[in-house]
């Protein structure tokens, strides 16, 4: 199809060129023509290519790793785009760097989420849409709208086409217990959680499961898999306790480090992941299975350019 606003226009930076060629597809229109690198001294510009003097501009970029490097070509894009007249500016980071530093866990620790929502602002962006912030009070730091969009949907379809009987959801933790219950009511299916306890610093976690998981597939569910050792040491543990197979699912494959080995490595039928981020390891994992979420985006991009409710992209039929 092809949208026809030409007011509408879409532009991506360099950290997922891929997911925002497929949101334009999905939408309708041409990606935005436009160039960011950096110069040899490490220094970034951007160039616009064509106009967008009254527009309402969509800028996608995710701050995955380099983090530093992809915050601050998101950063001059915007002010770009404000000194070139745009109508509006509207960042979609489907994954937002340092969200796991949402509050202060020790003295004089920094609360870097809220910096970074300062800087969103002052570069001069008037709407954040987003995807599964790993703490969803981060949407209040911004004094500007905050479109939070869901992984769990998208996940849930597609263990849903799979058929599986027997199925348990599990939290790795008890602050994932929400989106665990999101992911088990999706699926009629029950929740287990895994209980994480360290009896002594520098003692290995003593790991009990809560709730009827013997025989039954096993789903772990978290936003983020970064090195991956939270969610193997969880799937060993379903594993020793009696499960029959066990699988996982996250939004964003941080996948920093031993990550992928650890994965190839552990007990997962399948690791599920969306992609928020782009997984550019040259080794990657056979256990890894891609879902896109440029249909959930480019809907979301739609429905916020044309000024109706996006509540119905929390559902699935």
């Amino acid at each position: 199809m092809t949208y026809c606003d030409s007011k509408l226009k879409l532009f991506t930076c360099n950290s997922n060129p891929k997911l925002a060629q497929q949101i334009a597809d999905y939408i309708g229109i041409p990606l935005g023509d436009a160039i960011t690198k950096s110069f040899s001294d490490g220094e970034i510009q951007t160039n616009l290519h064509e106009s967008v003097r009254g527009c309402d501009v969509y800028v996608v970029q995710s701050t995955c790793a380099p983090v530093n490097d992809n915050l601050m070509e998101l950063l001059v894009m915007v002010d770009a785009l404000k000194r070139a007249s745009a109508k509006s500016i509207n960042v979609v980071i489907p994954y937002y760097g340092y969200a796991r530093q949402d509050r202060k866990a020790r003295s004089r620790d920094p609360i870097t989420a809220k910096l970074v929502a300062n800087l969103i602002e002052t570069a001069g962006a008037h709407r954040v849409i987003t995807m599964d912030l790993h703490a969803t009070q981060i949407q209040g730091f911004f004094d500007i709208p905050v479109d939070h969009l869901l992984g769990v949907p998208i996940l849930a379809q597609y263990f849903r086409s799979k058929q599986m009987e027997n199925v348990v959801v599990v939290s790795p933790d008890h602050g994932g217990v929400v989106r665990a219950r999101k992911l088990a009511d999706f699926l009629n299916a029950p929740l287990a959680i895994i209980d994480k306890r360290r009896p002594e610093p520098n003692v290995s976690e003593v790991m009990n499961i809560i709730g009827d998981i013997k025989g039954k597939t096993a789903i772990i569910i978290d936003d983020i898999i970064d090195t991956a050792g939270t969610i193997v040491l969880g799937a060993n543990a379903l594993v020793e306790a009696g499960v029959k197979e066990v699988y996982a699912a996250c939004t964003h494959p941080v996948l920093s480090g031993p990550a992928m080995q650890r994965i190839e490595d552990s007990p997962f039928k399948e690791v599920v992941v969306t992609d928020t981020i782009p997984v550019t390891h040259p080794n990657p994992s056979s256990k890894i299975r891609t879902l896109s979420v440029a249909p959930l985006m480019g809907e979301a991009i739609i429905r916020v350019h044309e000024e109706i409710s996006i509540s119905k992209l929390f559902e699935i039929e």
